[in-house]
């Protein structure tokens, strides 16, 4: 037996498991899993009530947890910057039809970002939670915008326009596994570029920046861009799931469906999913969506549906409440920890 191996086998020596082919391999099969057997097996209601609410919700998390959890820079303009995305695209597809859907798309993600860029300017001069104030005043602005311009809805008599037809190279996507196929492709490539970009150098400058401003300034990092780059990306990754939310999901453009409650359950996600992961923007956006689900189906075979719409909500907002409380004095990293602490001794 070669020195090597023996030394790794020897009696009270743990063996180190290669932890990117695992990963890897896990990943591959998930992908599998959503790009080929969920279509082949789930029904309309899986798509409408949990599919693609979970995978865009999962997005806009994502957002804000490259603005928030990487860079350090807190927010309540998700909503906002949603709205921008969608609006932008909705006008895109409109103004300019023979702009390719992705295109579109990408577009009303970029639009976004820039909106994302002025309203980070405070941030310049303004650190720490200080910074919720002037996100929280683009939240309010930039939906009374939205509701008070006619130019913005194409002079519509109704506040919620409805959305074009979603077509890309000649093939209808409004049934409920075309807009799946099309909301799963975009998060993942989205996905992805953020997962290079958190491994690059601005990621790296964000998490330097978020840790502190002084030392990072001290080592060479240019503090300014790199906060401006965050709401930038953040945004712009918001107003995809924006764009996604309203085409894919809502049918219709309103600048209600991107108010504070949405702004609040995008930090929600991150909160209990986990700051500074990716993978926990999609554990959180799981635990939003099923929540209210699984309560209806516990007040159904337990009390007989005797809690209403009304009750079930008003108790979600109790259980994400206390949820968000616990993890903050527990478990600042949210989920993705404590599953992360369970696995440990499996592998």
């Amino acid at each position: 037996m070669p020195p090597a191996l023996a030394a790794a086998l020897a009696p009270g020596r743990r063996l180190a498991l290669p932890a990117l082919p695992l990963r890897g391999t896990g990943l591959a099969l998930l992908l599998a899993v959503a790009f080929v057997a969920i279509p082949l097996t789930a029904n309309d209601y899986w798509y409408n009530a949990i599919l693609i609410p979970f995978l865009i919700m999962a997005l806009a998390g994502l957002g804000l947890n490259l603005t928030m959890g990487y860079a350090g820079q807190a927010s309540l303009g998700t909503g906002a910057f949603m709205a921008v995305g969608a609006y932008a695209t909705y006008n895109l597809l409109l103004r300019l039809p023979e702009l390719p859907l992705p295109v579109s798309l990408a577009g009303g993600g970029l639009i976004a970002g820039a909106v994302g860029l002025v309203v980070g300017l405070p941030s310049l001069r303004i650190k720490g939670f200080y910074l919720v104030a002037p996100t929280l005043a683009a939240q309010f602005l930039i939906e009374w915008v939205f509701n008070q311009v006619g130019w913005f809805s194409n002079d519509a008599s109704s506040s919620a326009i409805s959305a074009p037809r979603l077509v890309f190279l000649g093939h209808d996507l409004s049934s409920p596994a075309g807009r799946y196929a099309l909301t799963l492709t975009s998060v993942t490539v989205v996905t992805v570029l953020a997962w290079r970009l958190v491994h690059s150098q601005t990621g790296r400058n964000w998490r330097a920046v978020r840790d502190g401003e002084t030392a990072a300034a001290v080592i060479g990092v240019p503090v300014a861009r790199t906060k401006l780059s965050a709401f930038f990306v953040g945004a712009a990754v918001s107003g995809v799931a924006g764009a996604l939310w309203a085409f894919a999901y809502l049918g219709t453009v309103d600048a209600r469906s991107f108010d504070l409650d949405r702004s609040f359950q995008a930090m929600f996600i991150i909160i209990i999913g986990g700051l500074s992961s990716l993978s926990g923007s999609f554990i959180g956006a799981a635990f939003i969506v099923l929540t209210p689900i699984l309560l209806t189906h516990l007040s159904n075979a337990f009390l007989g549906g005797s809690l209403d719409g009304g009750q079930i909500s008003n108790l979600q907002r109790i259980l994400f409440g206390a949820l968000i409380i616990g993890f903050l004095i527990k478990e600042p990293n949210g989920l993705v920890a404590l599953l992360g602490r369970l696995r440990r001794p499996v592998r």
